[in-house]
């Protein structure tokens, strides 16, 4: 043991004194100067590991800088502190306490006042140490299974003799089964992912994802190459393959691992329900986020044929995974806009989601999607309204975002014009949506499409009859504006020539019409004759 009274070279000098030979631990004194500029670490990020340019406490009480919060967010990643506790990082609150400690003790330490860290620097060490959890973990698992492989392990005799007593099966007939299969499946014309909205009450409506097959996508071309799925994947377990890939830091690795997930979901129903666990869908998160333009796209994609499963909707809403497909909705390329698109259709189709999705902030986005998307994720996007406009909660949201004047306008765009007129269709019938449709002069539009009745595909033509026939019920201000705009001439060509149901609207419209009509001028006259008796 090291003892400041115990000579360098073993020798004790004249009268028991102790030669300068101590300078050297006079030496090793003086370097407490240097001591100083090493900060303390109650000052240091404990997953970044440098001084904290704007620390940040969260909801379980432990400081980090905040941009090591963000990416750990972004990644889904909980780092494990050194005593063991994972930090909570859903609230955050500027720690200014410990931020003016930080740049008192630079000031008096003569070190250099710490600066904002740069995001890819941080995200690099989340990852690497997201790596070391998931090795150790799995190490850790290893040595559990050759444990328990031990205990069943049996010699290589009795293998040998129950090989030679059960004598290999003859599989070529399943394996002919199996390839028929899978060249039916591949030589079907629709083997694009494809949500179909059979759940509306006045229109089946199919949107076919077509952005998956399109053969400029960047994605789509490294997707040909990428082979087939990687046996581990056929395992008991398939996500433990796909958790794995995805973890790493090689971003060519997650690509064609997450590739792979989408070839792998395309069309097999029974591998959407197996793959979409917990631990894939929480591992799936950060890729979502990812800036690499191999990776997002084709993230989102497998995602969209994860959510085709029925039973898969719910948990995928309940992983936290909408609130990304909206940011993406807002600020992603185009491929990725119209993924995240039918994504949330696909995912509004469950009625459990509906009301979820929309106070998640999913309805503005699409509102804004239908004007400036392209029109594959319009398409969608109207479609994900008129699912969510299902519920009363999202119809009320919807109108208090000025949506009425907007879906008006949107009648005379070809493309979308019947899915838009769904979602009038489901405004009009709520009190508030009523109100700001006959605003925004709903019933004038309405009546000027059904005048170009020879130009009208039979969907659009009853969708407006509906509309309008939704807007008339329980309201005086329809009767008089619907006058002005002589609807009784338009109404008369429906009856005449309009299908079962439209014709049968148009009568109750135009009976409420002359009704409203008659008790006016019964009004009217009754008044001129009050008049005329108080006068005599």
């Amino acid at each position: 043991m090291y003892s400041p009274f115990r000579k360098a070279n073993g020798e004790t000098g004249r009268h028991g004194r102790i030669k300068s030979v101590w300078n050297i631990f006079v030496y090793r004194s003086s370097s407490s100067k240097f001591d100083k500029r090493d900060p303390p670490k109650e000052l240091i990020c404990p997953i970044y590991g440098c001084l904290m340019f704007d620390p940040v406490v969260v909801s379980t009480g432990q400081s980090f800088e905040r941009t090591s919060v963000q990416v750990c967010k972004d990644l889904g990643f909980k780092p494990q502190l050194p005593n063991g506790l994972n930090p909570d990082f859903t609230n955050v609150i500027p720690n200014l306490a410990l931020r003016t400690t930080i740049l008192t003790w630079c000031e008096k330490s003569g070190a250099e006042k710490p600066q904002q860290p740069d995001y890819y620097a941080v995200e690099s060490v989340v990852r690497a140490s997201m790596a070391s959890t998931s090795s150790s973990s799995i190490s850790r698992e290893d040595s559990t299974i050759r444990r328990e492989d031990s205990r069943i392990r049996v010699s290589e005799r009795d293998l040998f003799k129950g090989v030679t007593e059960n004598p290999p099966m003859l599989l070529s007939h399943a394996a002919s089964e199996m390839k028929s299969r899978n060249n039916h499946f591949y030589s079907s014309s629709s083997s694009e992912e494809s949500v179909i909205a059979n759940n509306s009450p006045l229109l089946p409506f199919k949107t076919r994802l077509s952005s998956y097959s399109s053969s400029s996508s960047q994605s789509t071309s490294s997707e040909i190459i990428s082979g087939e799925v990687p046996s581990s994947a056929s395992t008991s377990s398939e996500d433990d393959y796909y958790v794995v890939q995805f973890k790493k830091l090689d971003v060519y690795e997650q690509e064609q691992a997450v590739i792979s997930l989408r070839k792998s979901t395309r069309t097999d129903e029974e591998a959407r329900v197996s793959l979409c666990t917990p631990r894939l869908l929480s591992a799936l998160k950060p890729l979502l986020v990812s800036r690499y333009a191999g990776v997002q796209p084709n993230a989102v994609a497998a995602l969209v044929n994860l959510s085709l499963a029925e039973i898969n909707k719910v948990k995928i809403v309940r992983a936290g995974i909408t609130s990304l497909l909206i940011d993406l909705l807002k600020g992603g390329s185009e491929e990725t806009k119209e993924h995240a698109a039918g994504a949330i259709f696909s995912l509004a189709l469950e009625d459990d989601n509906k009301t979820a999705i929309g106070v998640l902030g999913a309805l503005q986005p699409l509102l804004h999607a239908l004007r400036s998307g392209t029109e594959r994720t319009r398409h969608d996007s109207a479609l994900a309204l008129y699912h969510l406009t299902l519920v009363q909660s999202n119809r009320v949201k919807l109108v208090k975002l000025g949506a009425a004047n907007t879906l008006l306008g949107l009648l005379n765009a070809s493309d979308i014009a019947g899915k838009v007129m769904l979602v009038v269709c489901n405004l009009a019938v709520c009190q508030e949506g009523k109100s700001a449709l006959l605003d925004a002069n709903a019933v004038d539009v309405l009546l000027g499409i059904l005048r170009n009745w020879n130009k009208l595909d039979e969907s659009t033509r009853e969708n407006s009859v509906a509309a309008l026939y939704a807007l008339s019920q329980g309201s005086l201000r329809f009767k008089s504006m619907a006058k002005e705009a002589k609807a009784g001439e338009v109404l008369q060509v429906v009856v005449e020539r309009g299908s079962g149901r439209a014709r049968e609207k148009a009568k109750k419209m135009l009976i409420a019409m002359q009704r409203r009509v008659k008790e006016e001028y019964d009004d009217e006259e009754e008044e001129v004759n009050w008049e005329g008796i108080l006068e005599a």
